[in-house]
């Protein structure tokens, strides 16, 4: 989110899932050749300073507006709640956690729910609670809700904290470098020392602990069994 001097219109970005931003000192005066490679949007401002959007793969899912106060965008708009907010305590969580019949993993990605939590932070804080990502919401315990939520918090204050101050160019190289166990598949847990698994979707993939979240059981895995078939 970029805002004018003058309190004008603002720039509003989702970057998607392979959408990056990098700062440039000094965009280069020549345009862009037009062609198929990552770059979205390149933003030039008055000091000659600057932006590239780029978006890698072949789903195009990054989006740029121009709107003059951030809740117009739709996506914006329908956020659910902020969980380093101030006023987000165990109650409020609780109270929109009962509302819910579906796994935790969904549950806790879902934008609409709760603001900010994405694919890697919801593998982390689920391994932070020791749950399973395939736990059905409406099964846990106060106890289990409680874990949950101290997982939530806690997790991702350590992530905003590890974040502060470091260059935007860096800041990916840092995210992963304090993860636990998403994007590890095959690697150590750094609390047990039992191997990280994963699970594929279509387009995404999740990992996991066994001995810290399923109680040492694998979990299936649909595509990889389709494809021993």
């Amino acid at each position: 989110d970029i805002a004018t001097a003058d309190g004008g219109p603002r720039l509003v970005t989702h970057l998607a899932r392979a959408g990056w931003l990098q700062w440039r000192d000094s965009v280069p005066a020549a345009p862009p050749r037009p062609g198929k490679g990552p770059l979205a949007l390149r933003a030039e401002l008055d000091d000659g300073q600057g932006f590239d959007l780029t978006e890698a793969g072949t789903q195009k899912r990054l989006a740029v507006y121009v709107v003059h106060d951030p809740a117009e965008v739709p996506g914006i708009a329908r956020l659910g709640p902020d969980p380093l907010a101030g006023d987000f305590d165990e109650a409020r969580f609780t109270a929109l956690l009962a509302g819910e019949r579906r796994q935790l993993k969904g549950a806790l990605r879902d934008q609409s729910l709760i603001a900010g939590v994405g694919n890697a932070y919801s593998d982390e804080i689920l391994h932070a609670a020791r749950m399973s990502p395939f736990k059905l919401t409406g099964s846990l315990t106060p106890e289990e809700t409680h874990r949950l939520y101290q997982a939530l918090r806690s997790t991702l204050t350590e992530a905003v904290e590890r974040s502060r101050g470091v260059a935007a160019g860096r800041l990916k190289a840092e995210k992963r470098s304090g993860l636990r166990v998403h994007g590890r598949t095959g690697q150590p847990c750094p609390v047990c020392g039992d191997t990280v698994r994963e699970v594929s979707f279509a387009d995404s993939s999740l990992q996991y602990c066994p001995t810290c979240q399923t109680g040492g059981r694998p979990l299936a895995d649909r595509r990889l069994s389709r494809l021993l078939k």
